[in-house]
C-alpha cells in the first residue's frame, strides 16, 4: 500500500522561502506521477507542480513558475517542493498525491486523477 507523508509547512513572511517534503513509502512500482496540490479556505483544490516519475518531466502551474520547483530525491524516496518569493496568496494546505494513471497535459494538475493523498501541511504567508 502506497503512503505519502508531507512535512515542512509553517509560517513565513512574504518574500520568504519554505521547502516541503513528501515521503513516499510502500508499493511504489506503479506510480506514474507525484504532484503537489494546495487548497485555500473556501477554494477548490488546485494543482501546483507535478513530476513524472519515469521520465522525470516536471510541470509547474503558471502562478508559481519561476518561484516554486519540484524535485525528486531517490536516495530518500521523497518529492520536494522548494517555494521561494512566497506571497500571501500562497497560503493554503499543501498536499502531495500520487497517481498510477497514465495522464498528460492539464490532467497533471487535476486532483481527480490522483488516487493516493497525504494528510496535508499548512503553509501560511503573513507578516
Amino acid at each position: 500500500q502506497l503512503q505519502l507523508v508531507e512535512s515542512g509547512g509553517g509560517l513565513v513572511q512574504p518574500g520568504g522561502s519554505l521547502r516541503l517534503s513528501c515521503k513516499v513509502s510502500g508499493f511504489t512500482t506503479d506510480v506514474y506521477a507525484i504532484g503537489w496540490f494546495r487548497q485555500a479556505p473556501g477554494k477548490e483544490r488546485e494543482g501546483v507542480a507535478t513530476i513524472n516519475i519515469g521520465e522525470g518531466y516536471r510541470f509547474h502551474t503558471d502562478s508559481v513558475k519561476g518561484r516554486f520547483a519540484i524535485s525528486r530525491d531517490n536516495a530518500d524516496n521523497t518529492v520536494n517542493l522548494l517555494m521561494n518569493s512566497l506571497k500571501p496568496e500562497d497560503t493554503a494546505v499543501y498536499y502531495c498525491a500520487a497517481t498510477t494513471l497514465i495522464i498528460g497535459g492539464p490532467d497533471y494538475y487535476d486532483p481527480h486523477f490522483y488516487e493516493t493523498w497525504g494528510q496535508g501541511t499548512q503553509v501560511t504567508v503573513s507578516s
